[in-house]
């Protein structure tokens, strides 16, 4: 063995002088710019690049120790990892903020430039990829060995540009001319097979003739944990052809022959979620979930048997953990690696690939639950669809023997479902292999339970188990709300980054007026950052005195903006016909992407743009209500909008979200919470007090009721006057004069077509609620001694809190001693 190389680095100097040499020496040298001509670009690039030179040597110290010490790993599994911009991150873990802003300052830069040149890593799309985020700097935080697999996305999933109202797509091209996130590791390199066929000789299988083989080669990227040596890896998967280029084609002078492969091979980690409404685009997110599952578990042997002579030790010293649905193909392919590559037998290779896994659940809605054709999966994989059939077999005898004659529960929890189209149900798959299966939130658990999975919880009543969601507090308060973070430091001090439940410390801190009118004055000077970037970005101004009203997330129908824009509407035509009457000034902020092919979705941020020309053109309205839609949402984006949000958004259907991680953020950051008994809602209230949000809305099970006894949304359309005029000013293009008929899908969605996520039942009250925040918000120091509330009942909401629970419950991991 080769002993590692000890000097005395200059990385280890983190004064002024130093940093600043550094700095211009990476200029020079891995830039190749003078610093006369170097741009903004260049020097945040040579910023960074000294900064994660400071990062390298912790992260090989954590390395060797984990060898070492021969610790059991967590490999967390996720198609998406939303981890924002990373310099930030990196100057807030390593305590660097102020010496850096100090050098750049002496060198005539300005930091807060050089963070604004850094664009948003496009490695994903909301909530599931910001959660794994949260979660790999929780880990790194806490010394929990982990190791982050996913896919290193070219172009990541779009960005949004809003014309005429409408969202276009355009390719997010995040990877610049240097890159200098990751770290390549061509030698990491792993083959990828697809297609062929199965043949079997005596009890051996083989899998032989596949097509389209494509090479995973590896990209890593450091992850550092927060005032700690401890920092773990994110590693990243791109698509390289086994064939760059067909010379012979070539030379015949059929240039786009020769390369076809090779684009086809590379399409695999081109775009995150590529549109699936189409059979090819299917394919191709088949393509992508078996193509990183299967670079990863070959991965995570290598890097085993690197230390092992033999398997018998696997599950004591490997934890992969399945976060929600699109990894579930690394357990057919375990199992593929074991039997056919390993050489074990079938019951040894179960038993540790059942010990293993670990599985994330995050939706209920039977839509988001992944099923595949047989026949695709079959065709693309088919040595995997072989040992599906296989596990399934084996699983409903057990069943059969647990619950003899009872063929409706066969059917039920079959991993194949019969009906129709033939399809491999994943999330059963998970829930078969998985030592430990767990929801979200204290409500979505339960849910879990008694729904979707409710059969296999009759078979494993021990398997089912809670963890509620959690975000880190680094990025989402010391980072994004450096405001107010200098306020709670100065009362508190500065370990609540590490030690979020210090917070409830605050609640002392609400009789004493100094204290309210600083908590006021850091909320107000986020507000005034929101207003100059929506004048910078949008041409529009807003007032940083009015409400700011804020949801950003996803756009989807169960997270119910069109609710909110009912409400916006209601406004509107309250002050139109009560010209007379005080008006709480309200700026009513949107944003957040719809998936290219959800129509619905699309048609509501129109929707919304349009309502917004209206408004904010009216001059009947004035200051009293502006609508604003900020195109791109993104995490940088946020940590502009989440410090200087009012009110929190979170209306989604109750029973439809799991937990949320986006109300966490907004409450940690001071904001109200308007909201329904949905996911981490529930547990919110319990955290801040019953009196310090704002519930509206029926209970999952009074939904559940209400669409089992026959819901009539019409009824509620005829009977209620405002919520009809409302409707009726969709229906007729009222916001729409050039096309009348544009909202009239919507109308139909609502009132005649069955309104599935009953927006209409829960209207009256969501209205009347919003009156009452109006009411609350008239009263500054109420507001704001409710608002600090908030903030103090975070604690439960660490990631750090989440993560614990993971390593002693489910991964059984200790930290690594350092």
């Amino acid at each position: 063995m080769i002993n590692p190389i000890t000097f005395d680095s200059p990385t280890d100097s983190l004064d002024v002088e130093s940093l600043k040499k550094a700095i211009a020496y990476k200029l020079m040298f891995a830039i190749g710019k003078d610093a006369s001509v170097a741009n903004e670009k260049d020097w945040a690039d040579a910023t960074f690049l000294a900064i994660r030179d400071r990062m390298v040597e912790r992260w090989m110290q954590t390395t060797r120790a984990q060898y070492s010490q021969d610790v059991k790993r967590v490999y967390y599994l996720s198609m998406e990892f939303l981890i924002g911009r990373a310099l930030g991150n990196a100057l807030l873990a390593l305590n660097l903020q102020e010496p850096v802003r100090q050098a750049l300052d002496e060198m005539g830069i300005d930091l807060d430039d050089l963070l604004k040149e850094e664009p948003d890593a496009a490695l994903g799309n909301g909530g599931l990829g910001r959660l794994a985020a949260c979660f790999l700097d929780s880990m790194a935080t806490l010394g929990v060995p982990g190791f982050g697999y996913g896919i290193r996305y070219q172009f990541g999933m779009f960005k949004q540009r809003i014309i005429e109202g409408k969202q276009v797509e355009a390719p997010d091209t995040w990877l610049g001319s240097v890159n200098v996130l990751d770290f390549p590791r061509d030698e990491v390199c792993f083959r990828v097979r697809f297609g062929g066929r199965v043949e079997q000789e005596g009890s051996k299988i083989y899998w032989l003739d596949t097509q389209h083989d494509v090479l995973a080669v590896a990209h890593d990227i450091i992850i550092p944990g927060y005032d700690t040596i401890a920092t773990n890896t994110l590693r990243l998967w791109t698509a390289r052809s086994t064939r760059e280029i067909n010379l012979s084609k070539f030379n015949e002078g059929d240039y786009f022959s020769a390369v076809a492969e090779k684009n086809v091979s590379e399409n695999v980690s081109r775009v995150l979620y590529p549109d699936d409404s189409t059979y090819s685009g299917k394919e191709l997110r088949l393509r992508q979930e078996y193509f990183f599952c299967s670079a990863s578990l070959q991965d995570i042997l290598h890097r085993y048997k690197l230390t092992h002579e033999t398997l018998e030790h696997l599950p004591e010293k490997i934890a992969i953990h399945l976060n929600d649905t699109h990894p579930v193909l690394a357990i057919p392919e375990l199992m593929r690696l074991l039997l056919d590559e390993y050489g074990l037998d079938w019951d040894t290779a179960w038993g540790y690939t059942s010990k293993i896994f670990s599985y994330t659940n995050h939706t209920l809605m039977s839509e988001a639950l992944e099923c595949w054709p047989v026949d695709m999966l079959g065709r693309l994989l088919p040595r995997h669809l072989r040992i599906i059939f296989d596990i399934n077999e084996r699983f409903l005898k057990e069943v059969e023997a647990k619950f003899p004659g009872d063929h409706d529960l066969l059917r039920h929890v079959s991993l194949i479902e019969e009906g129709g189209e033939r399809k491999v149900r994943m999330a059963y798959l998970a829930v078969v292999a998985s030592h430990k299966v767990n929801g979200v939130s204290e409500l979505h658990s339960e849910l879990m339970k008694t729904s979707i999975f409710a059969d296999f919880a009759r078979i494993y009543p021990d398997r089912f188990t809670n963890v509620t969601n959690g975000v880190t507090p680094r990025r989402w308060l010391a980072l994004a709300n450096p405001a107010l973070s200098e306020l709670i430091d100065g009362a508190i001090g500065r370990t609540w980054r590490v030690r979020l439940d210090e917070l409830a410390e605050l609640r002392d801190k609400v009789d004493y007026p100094q204290f309210v009118e600083a908590f006021q004055a850091a909320k107000h000077a986020n507000k005034e950052r929101l207003a100059r970037y929506v004048a910078r970005t949008l041409g529009g101004v807003i007032n940083p005195d009015a409400l700011f009203d804020v949801q950003v997330k996803r756009i989807h129908e169960y997270k119910r903006q069109l609710l909110n824009v009912l409400h916006v509407i209601t406004r509107y035509n309250r002050i139109i016909k009560h010209p007379e009457k005080h008006f709480q000034p309200r700026v009513v902020i949107f944003a957040g992407k719809a998936a290219s092919a959800y129509r619905t979705a699309k048609m509501i941020i129109q929707l919304i743009n349009d309502v917004g020309v209206k408004i904010n053109n009216d001059p009947r309205v004035g200051d009293k209500l502006k609508v604003v839609f900020i195109p791109n949402y993104s995490v940088s984006l946020a940590e502009i909008i989440m410090p200087a949000a009012d009110l929190s958004e979170q209306i989604s259907t109750a029973g439809t979200e799991a937990s949320g991680t986006g109300n966490m953020k907004f409450a940690l950051n001071g904001a109200l919470t308007i909201g329904t008994l949905d996911g981490a809602n529930v547990e919110i209230q319990d955290a801040v007090g019953a009196d310090n949000i704002f519930i509206f809305g029926q209970t999952a099970d009074e939904v559940e009721t209400r669409r089992k006894n026959g819901y009539n949304p019409r009824e509620i359309y005829e009977t209620n006057r405002e919520l009809r005029e409302v409707l009726n000013q969709l229906a007729n293009g009222f916001f729409s004069p050039q096309e009348p008929e544009r909202y009239r899908f919507l109308f139909d969605v609502l009132v005649n077509w069955g309104d599935h996520y009953q927006l209409l039942a829960d209207y009256q009250s969501y209205i009347d609620t919003q009156d009452r925040v109006d009411a609350v918000y008239a009263k500054p120091d109420v507001w704001a001694k409710k608002a600090i509330l908030n903030v103090a009942g975070m604690g439960r909401f660490s990631s750090d809190r989440t993560i614990a629970e993971y390593a002693e419950r489910i991964w059984r991991t200790p930290s690594v001693k350092l």
